[in-house]
């Protein structure tokens, strides 16, 4: 019985000791965690760290290119409006354009890239190639709008946090044809709004926020100017282009690895 005894007095011991240390083990680990998930698959290159956020922004932008330029390219030779044979013009120049800096920064990066699209992206190639008429049009609007605006947000993140120069210069180009694609298919007036924010809804747990519901009846105060103050000089101007465009001109990467070649 005084073995028993002894037994159960060290047993409860080990397991208050256990309880003690393990709250602090895991609050330790959770200190820790925002750094690891910045070293984790990261890199070093001379163009400065390489993460796997990084590596992942650069095969989407490819895989972006693999798809969305041969729908461009059906959307111009099957032409059922011009809107849309616009709209189809923009994914062929933008996408060959992109996939040009996209591989020449893969190439000096050493990261892999795929050659084809990926098997949701061949599945929306057969649907638009399966329809014809209005149907061809809304999938070819509506699909490649809620593509390109899924990318978007990603392209911003990595934008904002990527170290690598390359990287940060890719992320910039990729925006700028996103967001010229995105307009140039809203143009077509062909868009499914109320389908994206269904989607976007889905896909959010947040509860809203922002200023509450306007009143109706009721008119919301003005809002005075937000301008600097004092006399100062200015030289800079908004960005460049009429209402409805994106100015995407830019000049040509530098093609160290010899990718072009």
């Amino acid at each position: 019985m005084r073995i028993n005894g002894t037994a159960l007095l060290v047993a409860a011991i080990v397991v208050t000791l256990g309880a003690i240390a393990f709250p602090m083990w895991s609050y330790a680990d959770r200190l820790g965690t925002g750094q690891a998930n910045v070293a984790a698959g990261t890199v070093n290159t001379q163009w400065g760290p390489l993460t796997a956020a990084d590596r992942d922004l650069i095969v989407r932008v490819r895989l972006a290119g693999l798809w969305e330029l041969p729908a461009g390219q059906q959307a111009v030779e099957r032409a059922p409006s011009q809107a849309i044979k616009e709209a189809g013009d923009h994914l062929v120049v933008g996408h060959t354009d992109l996939d040009k800096r996209v591989r020449i920064v893969a190439a000096q990066l050493g990261v892999a890239l795929p050659n084809q699209p990926n098997e949701q992206q061949q599945g929306w190639l057969q649907e638009m190639t399966a329809a014809t008429g209005t149907e061809y049009e809304y999938k070819f609007v509506n699909l490649l709008r809620s593509a390109h605006g899924k990318i978007f947000p990603a392209i911003g993140t990595v934008r904002n946090s990527t170290r690598n120069t390359l990287v940060r210069q890719l992320a910039s180009d990729a925006n700028q044809t996103v967001l010229d694609h995105i307009t140039v298919l809203e143009k077509t007036g062909r868009v499914d709004f109320d389908a994206i924010a269904n989607d976007a809804a889905g896909a959010t747990t947040a509860s809203p926020t922002g200023p509450p519901a306007p009143v109706p009846g009721q008119v919301a105060p003005s809002a005075p100017a937000a301008e600097a103050t004092g006399d100062i000089g200015t030289t800079s101007r908004p960005s460049p282009g009429a209402p409805g465009t994106v100015n995407t001109n830019r000049p040509d990467p530098q093609d160290s690895a010899g990718v072009l070649e």
